[in-house]
């Protein structure tokens, strides 16, 4: 493909929210080139297909260590040429990529909270002791059991709206954790009441200084093939710098802990000027009682490597 072809092809998932994401970038993609065609390419992954098992238990069942289990296909259809940029929820691509591939462009950021999503309103304080909350990522049951030791967790599988009926018609649970991002780009109030078929649902922002997000949480990703300059081009058109130093940091810090999808780690960025502030919280492996390391650093926002690197140390 090349900017003479006039035809770009954007790879996504099927999901909800991931057409929402693919929306987004190509609307930014038809605003910045107009005389070229957008085409659109939905393509189902190993995560979309395995609901069966626990998200964590899925690369393991398929064989695919090395691989996140919602871009696998993805990245198989760029190489094959089938489509010429991949759009991803960047907290779900690993850290590390092959050499085929590189993160060239990242849409502007979301908020980044978690919201726990109640039967009743009130969020975390409202909870009763020993209620269940449901969530498929090990950061979150991590982080909500060292706020609320009492709280059981389980695993949950399924898009934003699927699990939001799960919740309201479920008697086995009482919360499910989700992303603020995900649920505003789906057009729901995540701090107040959401409809659906099984019922009301109420969302309750947990404050992201203490609940620390994924690496990359809220950000879109667009991938493309190494060496392809021209879809590289035109993805970079569109990039956020501000947020693109910020992830940049984020998955650097994550890359030296050598963490992935799966690790219970948080961390936030935030920018001032040409300052950026790093948080990072990572709980340690095989201990479910220990306390978990936090640090922050604050450093130049034109060298987010370094800061990331500087957190790192700070939490060895």
């Amino acid at each position: 493909m090349s900017n003479e072809a006039k035809r770009l092809v954007v790879g996504t998932r099927g999901s909800a929210l991931a057409l929402v994401q693919a929306e987004m970038t190509e609307g930014l993609l038809r605003e910045a080139f107009p005389d070229t065609e957008i085409v659109r390419k939905v393509i189902k992954t190993t995560g979309d297909r395995r609901t069966d098992v626990s998200l964590s238990e899925v690369a393991k069942v398929e064989g695919v260590f090395d691989k996140g289990v919602f871009i696998k296909e993805l990245e198989t259809a760029l190489i094959d040429g089938e489509i010429d940029l991949a759009v991803h929820s960047l907290k779900d691509v690993p850290t590390v990529l092959e050499d085929t591939f590189e993160i060239v462009s990242v849409l502007e950021r979301a908020p980044v909270a978690d919201v726990l999503v109640t039967k009743q309103p009130g969020g975390l304080d409202a909870l009763p002791q020993g209620a269940t909350v449901a969530t498929s990522s090990v950061r979150r049951q991590k982080m909500l059991q060292w706020l609320r030791p009492d709280l059981k967790v389980c695993d949950i599988r399924g898009n934003v709206p699927t699990r939001l009926e799960k919740l309201a018609a479920s008697e086995e649970f009482d919360g499910i954790l989700l992303a603020q991002a995900g649920l505003k780009r789906l057009g729901y109030d995540p701090e107040g009441k959401m409809s659906t078929d099984e019922g009301d649902v109420y969302g309750a922002l947990i404050a992201p200084d203490k609940f620390l997000p994924a690496a990359g949480q809220g950000a879109v990703a667009l991938e493309v093939r190494k060496g392809d300059e021209s879809s590289a081009a035109y993805a970079k058109a569109i990039c956020h710098e501000p947020t693109m130093t910020r992830i940049v940091a984020e998955r650097e810090f994550l890359r030296l802990l050598d963490g992935g999808c799966h690790t219970p780690v948080g961390v936030s960025t935030e920018l001032s000027g040409d300052t950026i502030k790093m948080n990072g919280i990572v709980f340690p492996e095989g201990d479910e009682t220990g306390e978990p390391k936090m640090a922050e650093v604050t450093g130049d926002a034109g060298a987010p490597l370094v800061v990331a690197r500087e957190l790192f140390d700070s939490l060895k």
